[in-house]
């Protein structure tokens, strides 16, 4: 049985609520991804925030990078999944709730995401597939 932490990246960099929105830009480009986990000052995880939401939720409406922070984008409880989990589990919860990148806790803490590319490096083309067709291709 394959389980989310063999199928996850590990040693995940968060942004912390209370860095600017430029700092999770720039931190985003230095580690070559489009999304970061936001944590707080406890170490949890709060959320995720993606390029996109720093365009369409700051940048778009006029708001200033340099001032409005991770925090603020931090809507709402994220969608985790245990490490433990087996590879069904993440896919039914990535499916379910439409998202592509999946936070892995373990003991409360956070310990890797999955990612798309993630899935395809360990799943089948079978299983892929249906989470394309799922999440990305359905409207």
């Amino acid at each position: 049985m394959t389980t989310a932490r063999e199928i996850m990246h590990a040693g995940t960099t968060c942004v912390q609520e209370d860095q600017t929105l430029e700092d999770a830009a720039r931190m985003m480009r230095d580690l070559g991804v489009g999304s970061l986990p936001i944590c707080g000052p406890d170490d949890r995880l709060h959320g995720i925030i993606t390029d996109r939401d720093i365009v369409v939720k700051c940048i778009a409406k006029g708001k200033d990078p340099k001032t409005m922070t991770a925090g603020y984008l931090a809507q709402g409880k994220p969608v985790t999944i245990d490490a433990e989990a087996d590879a069904g589990s993440v896919l039914r919860a990535m499916e379910e709730h439409r998202i592509r990148r999946l936070p892995v806790i373990d003991d409360h803490r956070l310990v890797g995401m999955i990612s798309e590319a993630d899935l395809a490096r360990h799943l089948s083309e079978k299983q892929v597939g249906h989470f394309v067709e799922v999440v990305c291709a359905t409207p």
